[in-house]
């Protein structure tokens, strides 16, 4: 469906454009979104590269394992059905770790891994489990307290104050991850009873 808005969209551009005879025009602007596409993403490849260093290190270093120690009590609270030593719990806190920091491409492996991991412990492989659905919930809404990413691509694009963001991204995503996490609490009790 997205896609086809997105389509309708361009095709509505460049008719009008057409029509106004400044058809042009859509190529110049086409040319020049693509280079700056281009720019960005080699950009934050550096700011990609060190957080995904430094949470490999952690990783390697025994970090994750730590993490999983102090905030596992809570994280089991939000997945009751997993055993206090699953290994999706490091990948899952490691997930939520990256998302925290504003790293979606750095979590992106992670969160591959923790939803490899839960279905190993998944009783019927063909539909998702409770703490799978959990997960999916927790990762698209996780809160953000650093938006590391954003801010890198604001500094690129020259913004005067790029950090000015973080309150109302602290705001937004928290508000995001608690109505997640109560919507995913009240469809898992209300589909036990």
């Amino acid at each position: 469906m997205v896609n086809l808005i997105w389509l309708l969209m361009l095709a509505t551009g460049i008719i009008v454009s057409a029509l106004n005879g400044h058809i042009e025009s859509v190529t110049v602007s086409a040319m020049k979104a693509a280079e700056l596409g281009v720019e960005v993403a080699i950009k934050l490849i550096g700011v990609m590269s060190l957080w995904l260093g430094l949470m490999r290190l952690a990783e390697e270093a025994g970090f994750i394992r730590g993490l999983a120690r102090v905030f596992g009590p809570a994280v089991r609270l939000l997945f009751p059905s997993l055993k206090p030593n699953s290994p999706a719990l490091g990948a899952i806190i490691m997930n939520l770790s990256a998302n925290i920091l504003g790293l979606g491409n750095a979590a992106t492996p992670f969160g591959l891994k923790a939803m490899q991991e839960l279905q190993k412990e998944n009783a019927t492989p063909d539909t998702a489990s409770p703490a799978m659905i959990t997960f999916l919930a927790l990762n698209t809404s996780c809160i953000t307290i650093i938006p590391a990413t954003v801010i890198a691509v604001r500094i690129q694009a020259g913004s005067v104050n790029p950090t000015e963001i973080i309150g109302t991204t602290i705001v937004a995503t928290g508000c995001a991850m608690t109505v997640a996490i109560i919507t995913d609490y009240f469809f898992r009790h209300r589909r036990t009873k």
